[in-house]
């Protein structure tokens, strides 16, 4: 009983994590779809530059596409990633997903050009790439730094080249969510050490 027990909560852990990932992509597409069949006008509810008025679209944008190749162009990494993420628990990935959204709608709409507006979801892409290649180094975790390396083999180049300015691309969107991801690993390196700890996972070598 004692050895099946935390192995049944790290699977429904797991489970529980996925389920959320899951339900978030799927929120994407339903909402991509609605917005195909009334003409796109829910594009108008992205970021809007310095607009006050408008602050609460870093919370709408990452869910809005102006197209479905946009949509699937963002899905792929977002699920790829997010599947790692996803096996740390629903709290994991729903922590990580809020601190970049809103680190990277609130840069996105500092810095961004005024005459235009944001939408879709490659900010929490670049954060849940960035949570995944620093969160080894915070929690000193050796699977975890091979996890990192294996995003940065895979989506590494892409993701670097998505950082030059190019026309019709983000790029602010892209680096804001960047260092949302490394503030994310960074503000939940604590809690995640004691769930290592709790269940046995390789770490280089104690906190001090």
């Amino acid at each position: 009983m004692s050895t099946t027990t935390p192995v049944r909560r790290r699977a429904a852990l797991q489970l529980g994590g996925l389920q959320l990932l899951v339900t978030i992509v799927t929120f994407m597409w339903v909402i991509e779809v609605i917005n195909t069949l009334d003409s796109n006008r829910l594009d108008a509810d992205g970021i809007y530059p310095r607009n006050v008025d408008r602050l609460w679209g870093i919370f709408t944008a990452p869910f809005l596409h102006v197209s479905f190749a946009h949509l699937i162009s963002n899905t792929i990494p977002f699920a790829f990633m997010g599947v790692f993420i996803a096996l740390e628990g629903a709290r994991r990935i729903g922590a990580v997903t809020i601190i970049v959204i809103i680190i990277a709608g609130l840069g996105t709409w500092l810095i961004a050009p005024g005459n235009e507006v944001t939408v879709g979801a490659s900010g929490v892409v670049f954060g849940y790439a960035t949570y995944l290649f620093t969160r080894g180094l915070f929690n000193r975790n050796l699977l975890e730094l091979l996890v990192g390396g294996i995003v940065g083999v895979v989506w590494g180049g892409a993701l670097l080249t998505s950082l030059v300015p190019h026309y019709g691309i983000s790029w602010q969107d892209h680096a804001s969510g960047a260092v949302g991801g490394v503030v994310a690993a960074g503000l939940l390196a604590r809690d995640r050490t004691r769930a290592t700890r709790s269940t046995g996972a390789v770490q280089l070598s104690p906190r001090p």
